[in-house]
């Protein structure tokens, strides 16, 4: 194998050339993002289905999906360094890389959602110290830099670069102080998930995202928080998952991953009482009170029906919290991923519908329902940050060692 020095000692992989076809095919699937994506900063926003109407569409809902669900990473890293769970050893190195995947694969969507990318810059120079997103935007910054910063002592503990002594103890101080950093990230990502959803909430010309508050922040600051934190541990988990099925290989002991599906499944009800309370104070308090009912916040021919709402709630919500709580169904492996795959699409279902159904409700008097289809470059341009996503996933598990029960649980 022409890399073999490179790989991580004691394990199996692929050879080298089916390496090479399987990264071909990522690789190429990137490139047609690329190419939208070069289209989109010829042409502007015309190139896409955005309009006057929908301003946030597929990108937004894909950023705001993908940093929820990269919520494992600063959760996981809370819980092994600041609270102590040492079982979470097995699985924390991926939490980091797929933390990273998820706010760097977010940052450059946003430089196409821009409009003008050149002028990215102004966010940090002409701040808008009145605006939610000049705080979400220096805390993700901040926070991928710490995932970086994270990331890096993972990279420097390759087999070949651990041969040289000043890598070797740089790689072994950056652990020493992997608590602090993970203090930090976990202070900057409620922050910033909290402001994303605080944007919405304050909006009080859009009456399906409008909430009222505990002082300055509206319910929806906390409730994004908390579902991102309930979401994050079980995508860590379907990653590792999926992972395992793709390679053949045991990777993370089913107990670790179990583990993982209890944490997010007690983060799950927690977010949910809270969810159930907000819904039902809204359609009967804040609806009501803007003159509004909670049927005109549905609309089934334009593609925003209460459907959405009920799949979202009881679907992706009570049964996978379920799921999760209960040992007995937590212990079968169909059941556990089955709740994690459920519990992730709610968190996407939830982030969709604040962010496109929020904008296709008339708030105007000769205003009517609109309905929002992402044409091909917005869908190209999103699957570019999935590839994104595996290409570097893929060169991580052959060339680090992330998973440290690999060799113990594939004997």
């Amino acid at each position: 194998m022409i890399d073999r020095e490179w790989l991580p000692e004691g394990v199996e992989r692929c050879s080298f050339g089916k390496f090479l076809v399987w990264m071909g095919i990522w690789v190429a699937i990137f490139g047609w993002g690329l190419y939208a994506m070069f289209r989109i900063f010829a042409h502007g926003l015309i190139e896409t289905n955005l309009n006057n109407y929908f301003g946030f569409g597929l990108w937004i809902t894909l950023d705001l999906a993908v940093i929820a669900l990269g919520a494992g990473a600063f959760f996981s890293g809370f819980l092994k360094y600041i609270v102590g769970i040492e079982e979470l050893k097995n699985i924390i190195n991926l939490a980091v890389i797929v933390g990273f995947l998820c706010y760097s694969g977010a940052m450059l969507v946003l430089t196409l959602d821009i409009g003008q990318p050149l002028r990215a810059w102004f966010g940090y120079w002409h701040p808008n110290v009145h605006s939610m997103l000049t705080e979400v935007i220096f805390c993700i910054t901040c926070y991928c830099t710490v995932l970086i910063i994270e990331y890096i002592p993972v990279i420097l503990e390759n087999r070949k670069l651990n041969q040289i002594p000043f890598i070797h103890k740089l790689a072994h101080n950056f652990h020493v102080f992997m608590p602090l950093f993970a203090g930090i990230g976990t202070f900057l990502s409620c922050f910033h998930q909290g402001s994303l959803g605080g944007m919405y909430g304050v909006l009080f010309g859009r009456p399906f995202a409008y909430r009222e508050g505990f002082f300055i922040w509206p319910w929806t600051f906390f409730l994004f928080v908390a579902s991102a934190i309930a979401s994050g541990p079980a995508f860590t988990m379907l990653i590792a998952a999926l992972m395992e099925k793709i390679t053949g290989r045991k990777l993370v002991s089913y107990e670790t991953k179990a583990l993982m599906g209890k944490i997010a499944g007690s983060l799950l009800c927690f977010y949910l009482f809270f969810k159930f309370i907000d819904t039902w104070y809204w359609a009967t308090d804040t609806l009501p009170k803007m003159g509004l009912t909670f049927d005109q916040m549905f609309n089934s021919e334009a593609g925003f029906g209460k459907w959405l709402l009920w799949t979202e709630l009881g679907i992706c919500g009570v049964i996978p919290a379920i799921l999760l709580i209960v040992p007995k169904f937590r212990n079968i492996p169909f059941l556990l991923y089955t709740a994690a795959i459920l519990d992730c699409i709610g968190v996407v279902i939830n982030r969709f519908v604040f962010t496109v159904q929020t904008s296709a409700i008339p708030v105007m008097p000769f205003d009517k329902w609109y309905s929002y289809t992402p044409n091909w470059a917005e869908w190209a341009t999103s699957i570019e940050i999935i590839a994104y996503g595996v290409i570097l996933l893929s060169l991580s598990y052959r060339y680090l060692p992330i998973f440290p029960q690999e060799k113990e649980l594939n004997k």
